[in-house]
């Protein structure tokens, strides 16, 4: 699936799912499911999820694979992937980097360490899982609140999984702001270092400041000035690329959440005007 640069998204969540299909909000150009909350699901909730996909672009951002995990890659779950991808017309399909599995699920993202080993070794596995599926996935750079044994920084580890597994970047500009807070590093320079060419899209949420510096990374409540200020110098860098809201607790109204969608819209368009005076 190829998303138009100034494509936005919401992520689809089963609160309003009814609606969707009811309403058919035009303003919303694709949505993103987790496939795990749909895979283990026949009957309604498959012929509701495939009137989903007959209607609108859907993409899958996955939660489960655990690429930085020293278990084997589930196969198995892999191979369902695919199927589904097939049954449903999902060409794109991104995953944290991170892991949440050791000997069984840990029903959390835990970091990575950032070390060369580490990233050949996430790189490698990246690339196993894009033969099974035979397509390209974008890999998420995420939120963590620890770095254990840090050899190298966020955005040299990142870069290098990138290279190594040669696959693409799903830019969460909210994760950037608040490991930015949380670490103490630059969030511009951050944007500037990662490689244009390789962002198929990008997330904004809102996060929950416990802290003057502590950020976390709930996805539960509208984005924040600072993340919308961010976003646009993403844009002002890497160009416009296609956009997701994700909200996935106090979830308010599907006309709320549009409302910030809009925002996205508007926060494109200027730096496409500004792009286009220079």
């Amino acid at each position: 699936m190829v998303l138009s640069a100034q494509a936005v998204g919401l992520g689809l969540r089963r609160d309003f799912a009814e609606q969707v299909l009811q309403q058919r909000p035009a303003d919303i150009d694709f949505f993103e499911v987790a496939p795990e909350n749909w895979l283990p699901y026949g009957g309604a909730y498959q012929k509701k999820f495939r009137a989903l996909t007959e209607q609108f672009p859907m993409i899958c951002h996955g939660l489960s694979l655990s690429l930085g995990s020293p278990d084997p890659l589930d196969l198995n779950f892999l191979r369902q992937l695919k199927q589904f991808f097939t049954e449903h017309q999902i060409r794109l399909y991104s995953e944290h980097l991170s892991y949440c599995s050791l000997d069984g699920h840990l029903y959390d993202l835990l970091p990575i360490p950032f070390t060369e080993e580490a990233a050949t070794y996430v790189a490698g596995r990246i690339r196993q899982v894009q033969e099974v599926l035979e397509q390209r996935i974008a890999i998420e750079n995420v939120s963590y609140y620890a770095a254990p044994g840090q050899q190298l920084s966020e955005l040299e580890f990142t870069n290098a999984v990138l290279e190594l597994a040669d696959c693409d970047l799903l830019l969460d500009v909210n994760n950037i702001y608040v490991n930015s807070v949380n670490h103490g590093y630059d969030a511009l320079q951050f944007l500037q270092g990662l490689p244009s060419q390789r962002i198929r899209y990008g997330h904004v949420a809102g996060h929950y400041q416990q802290h003057e510096h502590l950020l976390i990374d709930t996805h539960g409540a509208a984005v924040a000035d600072p993340v919308w200020e961010l976003l646009a110098e993403a844009y002002r860098i890497h160009g416009v690329f296609p956009t997701l809201l994700e909200r996935d607790f106090n979830i308010p109204s599907l006309d709320e959440l549009q409302l910030e969608l809009q925002k996205i819209r508007q926060i494109a368009a200027a730096q496409q005007r500004l792009a286009h005076a220079v």
